[in-house]
Formats: C-alpha cells, structure tokens, sequence
C-alpha cells in the first residue's frame, strides 16, 4: 500500500517539474505551526508576493494508525491552507490538497516526515507597454501626435505630497504639456490612470484614484470637455516591479500616472 501510494506521489510531482516546492514541518502529533514554521511561512512570502499555490500535501510519520495519520496530514494541511489565505496569498480555484499519512516512502529521521509540502507557480507581472513607440527625450507633445489607440504613455515627473492627491507646483510643466496635447488634437480622447507602490493591500484609501481625478480636474478647469476624459485608480494591482519593491527608484516607478489613448 505505501508502494502504491509512493508511486502516485511521484507522478504527481514529477508532473509538475515546472512548478516551485515548499516544505514546512511539524513537531510530533501536531498540527498547529510552530515558530520555525510560522517564521518561514513569513520570510517565504515576504520573498513570493506573486504565486499561486495549486497542490498542498500532507505528510505523517508511521507511529500511530494509518487512520490516524491520515486525518493528521489532512489536518497539517487545512492548517496551511488557512494560513495562506489570511496572508492573501493566491490558492488556484481547483488547488489540490492529499493527506498521504504515512503512506510514503518514508526517512530515517521521523521529524522530515512530519512535513506539509507545497506547490506553487510564481506569477509573471506584465509591465505596460510604457512608452512602448518613444524614447524618453521625445517630447510629450510630440509622443501623442504620434500615438495610436491603445497606446499608453506614462507622465514623467508628476508628483504629489506624500498620501495627498495634491499635485506638487513642480510638476505644472507637464500637466501643461498634457493641456497642450489635447488643445492640439481635439479629437484626441484620453483615460488617466494612477498606480501607487509600496502598499501589499489594493489601495486602502483609493489615493490612486484621487490621483488620477485630481489631474482629470485640472484638465476640466482648463476647458477640456469631460466627454474627451476619464480616469481610474489601479492601486498597486498593475505593478511595473513587484512588491515590496527592492529600491526607491522601483518604488518611484510603480507610483505613476499614465494616459491611456482612446480615440486619437
């Protein structure tokens, strides 16, 4: 029976060679995580913010029943599951979860055997296509005149007071040069889209919103027509570097306005 139990186990993961692995172990006849547990659970994630973990196994030594240890595996591994979840790390929809007891083959040392183990993709982050169709020196006047629909062009050099939707006096030159663009164009029809950075939660006060609407305004006080405009707060859901960023200049780039070409 372990033999068999064995073999399944290592078509399955064998099957998804792809795939990354995580293995977290108990102490004995527990469930619950301990500190050494809890602590690499922590650091793994705060290494991984961008997963999705599809298969979760559980694992026993061979003391007590099988009965017994079957529904401890189980055990150890609910116990992942929900902590995964309340660390919002993404579970596939159709995640598997097994308790093999002590049906494997097992090792000498009875503390490996105590063990949950996971498998888990790390998610690729597409980055927007950023001035996909320009160099930086062209200017912004210009990168419109020549965009298409479906272009997206970040605004450099649009700053804002820390936590504020308030544009810092600084960043004037730009909106004019935005201002100059839609004057010159007028069939020219635009969505403004903030990001923000830092924040693993998505935007818990819609400052990436506020962002975007308060260059939106001033386009409005301008005498741009609100037909040609509109604006939307992604958070921090469409990172150009994953989070926690590893710099301030990764945190200065994932905190940005870009203007999305919808007509033109």
């Amino acid at each position: 029976m372990k033999w068999y139990f064995f073999l399944i186990l290592t078509f399955t993961i064998l099957s998804s060679y792809a795939q990354e692995k995580l293995t977290i172990f108990f102490d004995f006849d527990q469930y619950t995580l301990n500190d050494s547990a809890t602590t690499q659970l922590q650091t793994w994630i705060a290494n991984n913010p961008n997963i999705e973990v599809s298969k979760v196994y559980g694992f026993c030594d061979w003391k007590g029943t099988n009965t017994y240890n079957d529904s401890l595996s189980l055990h150890r591994v609910q116990t992942v599951v929900d902590f995964l979840k309340s660390k919002q790390i993404k579970v596939n929809e159709n995640y598997e979860i097994r308790g093999f007891g002590e049906d494997f083959e097992q090792s000498k040392v009875q503390a490996e055997n105590r063990k949950v183990l996971i498998v888990y993709d790390k998610i690729k982050i597409e980055k927007p296509k950023t001035n996909a169709y320009f160099d930086e020196d062209t200017p912004l006047t210009e990168q419109f005149k020549k965009a298409t629909v479906g272009t997206t062009i970040r605004l450099k050099n649009i700053n804002f007071y820390n936590m504020t939707p308030r544009i810092l006096p600084k960043s004037k030159p730009v909106l004019y040069d935005l201002l100059c663009a839609l004057q010159d164009n007028p069939k020219l029809k635009i969505e403004i889209q903030g990001h923000i950075c830092c924040q693993k939660q998505f935007d818990i006060n819609e400052l990436s919103a506020l962002r975007a609407r308060a260059i939106y305004n001033y386009l409005i006080g301008q005498k741009i027509s609100r037909k040609r405009l509109s604006y939307k707060g992604f958070g921090t859901s469409k990172p150009l570097h994953p989070i926690p960023e590893q710099s301030s200049q990764e945190e200065e780039e994932n905190r940005r306005v870009e203007i999305l070409i919808l007509e033109n």
